[in-house]
Formats: structure tokens, sequence, C-alpha cells
């Protein structure tokens, strides 16, 4: 079996990563020549300015007194500039956000989860092809521009990391220390030669960097005062930057200036998703050659922004964010950067007509270099009888089309050559995408090939070694070798035919997966043939119905992925079960009990997704819940008359109970200081780490008993998840252990309803005691319920309290107890602590029930890995690379969470069997007794 085990998790982890290679390869392209525009650019230099986590509302709408909230921004809109909405795509990150405004491209997935700091991928961008940049802010953006730079003209100047604080007074200050070393910067250039001299050439860039909205965005929500006050400081700021910019270069009307952001914010404070609040960003846009405000009498949007904002009559020009890259390119003369798809919004500038049409060729010879290039390399790995090229831009269409726009521009027909500009862009956008995508629908039918056979095996396995459906039948050695060579040769003709169109490794692994998985299949065949002549002798009716109810229950599980509401309709039909198998008959109370447990817990998935609005007397009620129940518990267990029971083990559970109520203080302390702007006291933040890595231990002093055990293991994590909760979420482990401790009655009396065994005393059952192998049964068809039980409470563990398949969920107040610095890897790595303690309370009263049903857990293991293989493959295919971003974002992580579920749940066997098993011995003296 370690074998099988270890194929299983092979094959999982190629599956995992497939999609990465099918649907999410890096996009970028390399070895295109640079294009520039050939006449004289506008200006000299230009400054951004990237508010970071600025919503476009909330700079642009008035305050309840009906004044606007940045005025010297709205003067610049209404008397100086061009304005407009900035659409990003998601994620809504700030690394990707400033990828697409300064390089012009969208990162692909990929590239976002090596982390926000460090960047996997050469790019080129305005900042690399300007003569020199000049940059101040976050050390987690600045950097990368710089690393990415050829040669040495990209300069950084950042604060420390530990200034980015979600605990500290103000992040405003983040922006003083931006503007106060651009205005020192300055200053001290006009006593540096060098300086002042590279500073007065042309093609500069000067970025700034303003952390502070998103920081006070993320601590305070962005409807609240200081994020406002914020956006007031930055509005100043910028006023008095551009003024000192323009006395420094006397006035001579050379800058151009650009004020956007990377990303939104939910009202929750938080981004990453596709909600408009996160993927609306502003932009203004005035100095030299940017077109001055237009007035219009009607425009036409499907938004009501216009009204809100009181704008209808200034022209609102909306972009895509990547097309900030290439404005900022042709406003001072640097070639376009390589891999931008962005297209040059013509309307912000106020330049010739002819500038505006050469400027616009450029762009469409810049994307059509990167689709030459992707179409060469797709041709060079391509047998030329296979090779399908994109129709419409063929190598004739594009010299075409290219002669064509250079005629237009010498007969001086520039509207003409714009429009064919922009047809050619989008035919090029489209070619690009349809080279990157050209293996898709072979490599996807390969691994859903792969995926099927690996299904089909497992269930064969169940099938021949876990019950008595099938007989052995001898091996017939003449067909199984003549069945290997069939298969092995049919491996080598794939692999020759891969190896001659010099296909990456990766593509051998996803064709060749499916020959050993499926002559594994093939060669069961005699069991198949058993199989076939048993299920016929069964009643027709019964097999067919069984199949529905199996096959619904899967479906409502995905479902669940989509709609929450999903798990609450699931939960009042599992409330039914006992009366559906009548099991109600022969134990009332427990049934009345899981009943009313199933429908408590049903109300959580109807709740709104949790971080939204901090509620931390409920955290505090569910402390002191937590506490009461732990007082009865505690008290029956003095009465009961347990000769196994030891004083000193009641000890453990007084120091488990006084971690509860301390966690419980630290919440409510913690919150307070924050609110009262006063940080994250040390000494709670001492506790907090001292509890996380104090409860596992003080768990695995506790005795092995059943009850005891599963009793300490709750209260252990209810120590760590209360530090880690800020609203109704804490009450949700109480209510999903209650349930999973009458399941394990429940699942004692559904054995003695079916005689398939005694019903064993649950009071004196000991962990320690229960892996003697000869007490195991065979399957029988009741096991899977009981393993579609498991799945189900696993996936109700995960979606219980909050969708997290949208990364915009991660709430960083969860981790206030802890830490306030931002710092994603060490806040991330406590949220999926977070998001594994329900799923741990689910594994180990999964263990509990094998053990007391006495089934291996191998067996129960398996159905449970042909359940998320058939929900793996659904969300296979509904695996999106278009549309909103937001479905991309939930399609990739629901692929990902099903797989990492199976992987997953193999840990988490693993785990539930350390924590119900292991004891960790005090020295005292040893009694020995037998069960």
């Amino acid at each position: 079996i370690p074998i099988f085990i270890l194929a299983g998790l092979l094959v999982h982890c190629v599956f995992l990563v497939s999609i990465f290679d099918i649907y999410f390869s890096s996009p970028l392209v390399h070895g295109m020549t640079p294009q520039q525009t050939p006449l004289p650019p506008p200006a000299k230099r230009l400054v951004l300015f990237v508010a970071d986590g600025l919503r476009a509302d909330s700079l642009y709408e008035l305050d309840s007194s009906g004044t606007p909230r940045a005025p010297y921004l709205r003067g610049i809109l209404e008397n100086y500039g061009s304005w407009g909405i900035s659409h990003t795509r998601v994620p809504t990150e700030s690394r990707p956000g400033h990828v697409a405004l300064i390089a012009g491209f969208y990162e692909d997935v990929s590239a976002v989860a090596k982390g926000w700091k460090e960047n996997p991928v050469e790019f080129d961008s305005v900042f690399n092809e300007s003569k020199y940049t000049w940059s101040w802010g976050s050390p987690d953006i600045l950097p990368m521009f710089a690393k990415g730079a050829t040669g040495d003209h990209v300069y950084t100047f950042c604060y420390a990391a530990e200034s980015e604080d979600f605990g500290a007074e103000d992040a405003a200050k983040l922006d003083i220390w931006v503007f106060d070393h651009v205005k020192s910067f300055f200053n001290s250039s006009r006593s540096n030669q060098t300086l002042f001299s590279a500073l007065n050439e042309e093609k500069v860039v000067l970025f700034l960097h303003l952390l502070g909205i998103d920081t006070n965005g993320h601590a305070h929500r962005p409807n609240s005062r200081e994020y406002q006050e914020n956006i007031k400081q930055v509005d100043e700021g910028v006023k008095e930057i551009a003024l000192l910019i323009e006395n420094f270069y006397g006035n001579d009307g050379k800058t151009a200036f650009i004020l956007t952001s990377d990303h939104g914010m939910t009202d929750w404070g938080s981004h990453g998703a596709g909600h408009p609040s996160e993927t609306l960003t502003p932009l203004i846009v005035w100095g030299a050659g940017v077109n001055y405000p237009q007035k219009v009498t009607s425009q036409l949007f499907e938004d009501n922004f216009l009204k809100e904002w009181k704008l209808e009559n200034f022209k609102r020009l909306d972009v895509n964010q990547a097309d900030i890259a290439p404005l900022m390119a042709s406003l001072i003369g640097v070639p376009f950067p390589l891999n931008s798809v962005g297209t040059l919004p013509l309307e912000y500038l106020n330049s010739s007509a002819h500038f505006k049409a050469e400027s616009m060729f450029t762009n469409a010879v810049q994307i059509l270099e990167q689709f030459k290039v992707k179409m060469s390399q797709k041709k060079e790995t391509t047998l030329s009888f296979l090779f399908t090229p994109f129709k419409p831009l063929s190598d004739s269409e594009q010299i075409n089309f290219l002669k064509k726009i250079r005629l237009y521009i010498q007969q001086q027909k520039y509207d003409e050559a714009v429009s064919l500009c922009k047809t050619l862009i989008n035919l090029a956008l489209e070619g690009l995408s349809y080279y990157h995508t050209y293996d898709r629908l072979f490599l996807g039918l390969s691994i859903a090939v792969g995926f099927v056979g690996w299904t089909t095996y497992v269930i064969l396995v169940i099938i021949k070694a876990h019950t008595n459906l099938t007989k052995t039948v001898p091996a017939n050695r003449k067909k199984s070798t003549v069945l290997f060579y069939g298969f092995a040769s049919a491996g080598m003709i794939i692999a020759f035919f891969l190896l001659i169109q010099t296909c990456p490794w990766t593509y051998y692994i996803y064709c060749l997966l499916p020959v050993p998985v499926w002559y594994a299949v093939v060669k069961e065949i005699p069991v198949i043939q058993d199989l076939a002549t048993n299920v016929l002798s069964l009643h027709i009716g019964q097999s067919i119905g069984f199949l529905l109810v199996c096959l619904l229950g899967i479906e409502i599980l995905v479902f669940s992925f989509f709609y929450r509401s999903a798990l609450t309709v699931g939960l009042l039909v599992f409330a039914g079960w006992p009366v559906i198998t009548q099991l109600w008959i022969q134990a009332k109370t427990r049934a009345l009990i899981w009943t009313l447990l199933c429908v408590l817990l049903a109300i959580f998935p109807l709740m709104p997704v949790v971080g939204r609005e901090p509620n931390i007397p409920l955290v505090i009620a569910a402390g002191l819940l937590t506490l009461l129940i732990s007082f009865f518990l505690l008290a029956s267990l003095r009465k009961s008359e347990n000769k196994y029971r030891r004083n000193e083990d009641l000890k453990v559970y007084f120091y488990q109970m006084f971690s509860v109520a301390l966690s419980t203080y630290v919440v409510s302390s913690t919150h307070n200081s924050l609110k009262n702007k006063q940080g994250l006291p040390v000494m709670n933040q001492i506790i907090s780490w001292v509890t996380l890595v104090s409860s596992p231990v003080l768990l695995l002093l506790s005795p092995t008993f059943l009850f005891q055990r599963l009793f300490s293991i709750l209260l252990s994590l209810m120590s760590t998840y209360l530090l880690l909760s800020t609203g109704y979420e804490a009450l949700f482990p109480l209510a999903l252990f209650g349930l999973m401790f009458v399941w394990i009655n429940m699942e004692q009396e559904a054995l003695q309803h079916y005689g398939l065994s005694l019903k064993p005393k649950l009071a004196v059952f000991n962990f320690t005691c229960a892996m003697d192998i000869t007490q195991f049964r065979q399957l029988h068809l009741d096991d899977v319920r009981r393993s579609f039980f498991f799945v189900f409470f696993i996936v109700t563990a995960f979606f219980g309290t909050g969708n997290i398949a949208s990364i915009n969920s991660f709430d960083p107040a969860s981790v206030y107890c802890f830490l306030t610095v931002f710092s994603p890897f060490m806040m991330g790595g406590l949220l999926l602590l977070k998001v594994a303690i329900p799923f741990v309370l689910v594994s180990c009263a999964f263990e509990a029930v094998q053990v007391t049903t006495q089934l291996s857990s191998k067996s129960l293991f398996l159905i449970v890995l042909v359940i998320s293989d058939i929900m793996a493959l659904h969300f296979f295919f509904l695996v999106k690379d278009y549309g909103s971003w937001l479905d991309i974002g939930t399609s990739i992580s629901h692929y990902v969470l099903v797989m990492s579920l199976t992987i997953f749940m193999m840990v988490m066997n693993g785990l539930a069997q350390l924590l119900t098993t292991q004891r960790l011995g005090l020295p005292r003296r040893t009694k020995h007794h037998s069960t």
C-alpha cells in the first residue's frame, strides 16, 4: 500500500500543477526589437503618483457637506487635465497592479503565487526605457522595477519594512515620508552638479509610491475618517510636489503628471478579487502634452457615477490599467515597453494628429512584434502538417496592414491610419491569445483521460480488497504480458511524437500519465467482469437509485463551492437522516439532538462572509460559552465512575480552560488597544504566540479515552481559534464539534441498526487500543454514506464561515493578536491555520468513527478519494481564463482547493491519528489495565 499512496500523491500533484501549465503559463515572450515614435515628444519628464489602494469613488465623490475630498486634484480635472477610471484586473494586489501600470501587461496567475516582492519573470518597463528614474516609497514595490532594469539608471529610496504597521497610530506618515524625501532630494540637487544635470536631461521619470491610503484602508476600512483624511493629505502633498517641480524647472511646461492607483479596496478593507470597488481606480493626467478638460452635455456610461460625483459635464475617459504604460512612454518619447499589451489612449493627448497617428503605429508594431515571436516559437515546436496558423494575421495580411497604415500617414489621412492601427492591435492580441492557448485542448484531454482512469482504478481497488463482491481470479500470465507490451509500445509512440515536436518536459508527464494508469485498470478486467455479474443479479432499481443519490450528493457539494447556501440544504437533509433510515426509533434523544445541531450548523452558511464587520463581543461570548461547556463536561467526568480516570488528568483540562480564558481576554484587550490607536500590546503578543505553541503540547498530555481526548482537542484548538477570530465565526467550531460528537454516537446506532457489529462501550473506548487489525470488517454500502458525511463536513468546515476561494476574504484583522506589521507570508500562514482548525476537528471525529465502527482507515479513505476526485474533474472543466476576473480567480481556487483537499485529507488523516493516539507521558506511577 505505501506504493499505492505514493502513486496517488504523485498523480494528484501532477493533476494539480497541470492547470498552471494548461491555463496559466506565462504569456511573456522575449526577443522583440524596441519600437519608438520618430517625432519629438511633448514632455521632457514625467511624474507618476501611485496612491496604493485608492478607490475611484473615494477620490472623486464629494463629502457630506458637498466639498471635494481632494480639492487640488478636483481643480486639476475641472480646469487643467483629463480624467477617467482605470479598470484593473484580478488579482487586485499591489504587485500585479504596478506591473500593469509601469510595464503594460497583466501578470499571469503563476507569477503572483511566487510572492509579492520578487519578480519571477524578466520584463521591460517604462522605467527601464527611461534615461533616469528616481522612485520613493515601499520596499515591497520599488526594488522589483530596479532589479528588472538594464544598467544603473533606476534609483530607489525606501523606508524600513517595519513602518508598514496596521496597528500604528496613523499610516499617513508613510506618505509624508515620501513627500519630505522628494523635497529634500530636489533641495540637495542644487548643490550637487551631477544630480542637477541628470535631473535636467530628457526622458526622466519620478515615481512616488504612496502606501498610506492602502494601510489605513486595511486597518480602519475605506469609509473611516483615517482613510479619508489620508486622501486629503495626499492631495496636499501632490499639490506641494507639483509646485516644487514646476518651480525647479522654471515653469518650462515640459513636465507631465499622472495620478492613479494600483487597485481599489472593498468596504471591509481588503482587496484581491474582482469587485468593482477593487477594480475601479482613479486616473488624472495633466501637464505637458495632455488634453485640457473637455466639456460635454451628455455621456453614456452604464454606471451612475458621473451624477454622484457631479462630473456630468467633464468628459470621462476610461482606460484599461495596462494602457497607462504606453501613455507614459509616448508623453516622454521612450520606446514602448516590449511586453506591453496596452493600447495608447489617444484622447488624453493634446498633440498633432500626425503625432497621434505615429504613436498609434508604434503601438501596433510593438504588439505585432510579440505576435510574430509567439508564432515562430509555436511553429518551431509543431510538425508542419499539424500546424494551423492564425488566419486573420498571416504573413501577407501583416505586410498588407503595415503598408496601408504607412500610406495613410503619408497621405495625411490620420484618422483612417489610427482606426486601422486599432484593428491591427486587436487582431495581434487575439493572435497572441490563440498561440498562447494552442495546446490547451490536447493537454486538457490527456489530463481528463488520466483522471477518469485513476478514479476507475481506485474504485476497483476498493471493490477488490475491501468488499465481498468479487472472488479472486488467478492472473493469466500470457494475457498480462501481451497487455504490458501493448501499453509500453503505446507509451513509446506518444513519447516519440512529443520528441520530434521538441515539447517541454512537462508535456511528457501529462501525456504519458494515462498509460500506466489505464494499464492498471485493464489488468483488472476479471474483477470488472465478476462485478458486472454480481451487480446484475442485484435489484436493478436499487442499484440505479443508489447511484443517483451518490451523484446528487456530489453535485450538491460542487454547487456549494459557488453558493454556500447549498450546504444549508445538505445539512437540513442530514437533519432528517435518522427519520429516513428509522434510526430514531432506537435512539430518540440522540436523534433529536442530531437534528437540532444540524439545523444550528445550517445557519452558518447563510451568514455573510467573515471579516466584513468585526464583532468582538461575539468572540468573547464564544470563549465564555466554551468555558461553560467545559465546566459541565468536567463535572460529569468527576461524577462518572470511570475506573480509568486519574485526578492528575483533570489538571490538564484546568490548564486548557485557563488558556481559553486567557485567549478571550487577549482578544478583547488587543482590539480595544488598537481601537484607541495604542498599537498591539507586547504582553498580549507574547501570550498569543505562547498559546499557539503550548496548546498542542497540553493536548498530548490528556488521556486517550475517546471522549476525554476529543474534549481536550476542542479546548486546545479553541484557545488558538479565538485569537484568530473577529466575529461570529468563533462560535462555528463549537457548533461543528457538537455535531461531530453526536455523529460518533449516531454511527454506533447505525452499526447496530444494520446488524454489522455489537455496540462497543464508548465511555471506556481507548484510541490506543483500537488499532488491532483482526477486528476490521469488510465494507458495507452504508460506509459510502459515512465517507460522504466526512467529505460534506470537511467542505462545511471550509465554507461554513466564508468563501475563502476569493483572496479578498482574508482579513488582516484576524491576525492582529499575533502581529500588525505587514508580512504576507506570516499573515497568510496564520490565516491558513485558522482555516485548518475546523478541518482538524472533523478529521479527529472521522478517526473516532473509523475506529469505533471497526473499519480500516484505508478503505474509508479510498471512498473519500473517489468522491473528491469526481468533484475535481468537475472543476477541471470549469477552470476559466476569460470572462470577469473574479470568475477566473474563483475557478482556479476551486480546482486547487479540491485537488489539495485530497492531499490535505491524507495529511489530516495522519494528524488526526497522531492527535488521538499519541500521549506524552509525564514521569509518574503507571497503572496497568486492560480494555
